[in-house]
Formats: C-alpha cells, structure tokens, sequence
C-alpha cells in the first residue's frame, strides 16, 4: 500500500512537469496521424479535459511549492520552530494528515 501511495505522490509530480505537455502533445499528433477518423468532437472534449487537468495541476504545483519555499525560510529563521517539521513536505499526504490531526489534540 505504501509504494501505491508513493507512486500516486510521484505521478502527480511528474504530471506538472513540462514534459507532460510534450507527451499530450505527441498524443495528440499520433492520433491525428493514425486514427483521425475517431478524432471526433468526443476526441477533442477528451483532449481539452487533458489539457485543463495538466494547466490546474502545474498551476497546484508552482503554488505549492512557493508555499514550501516560504514556509521553509520562516522555520529557518524562526528560533523556536520545531526542527521536526522541516522535511514534512517529503511525506506521505495521509503522515502529514496524522501529525496535523496530533498536533490539534
């Protein structure tokens, strides 16, 4: 279950990468090629949902990310920040989850 669960983490990574653009792209070109005859209204609602998904999920991402590099730089200025805390990031979302729910009680 928990390399399941480190792959979901790592596809979603690699989903806001450039690449996955390229790799939408080329799909969309081998279909145009060898199936455009299927390349129907269907086809092109399929395409668009793919691509909006890519769009939110690199948006997500950059967001994410500038969160961490913020929240970073405090807990390295931050005297009485619990050093703990530093690699959080680096979890799995239902670890984090856990510490969150601990650390309310």
């Amino acid at each position: 279950m928990n390399y399941v669960r480190s792959t979901l983490t790592r596809c979603g990574v690699l989903m806001a990468r450039p690449a996955a653009f390229l790799i939408l792209a080329v799909y969309c070109a081998a279909w145009a090629i060898f199936e455009p005859k299927t390349l129907d209204w269907h086809g092109y609602a399929t395409l668009a949902t793919w691509l909006m998904t890519l769009f939110i999920q690199r948006a997500e991402h950059r967001d994410t990310q500038a969160i961490h590099a913020k929240l970073d730089e405090l807990l390295r200025h931050d005297p009485n920040a619990r050093t703990s805390l530093e690699h959080e990031d680096e979890a799995e979302p239902e670890v984090i989850e856990r510490h969150r729910q601990e650390d309310q009680t």
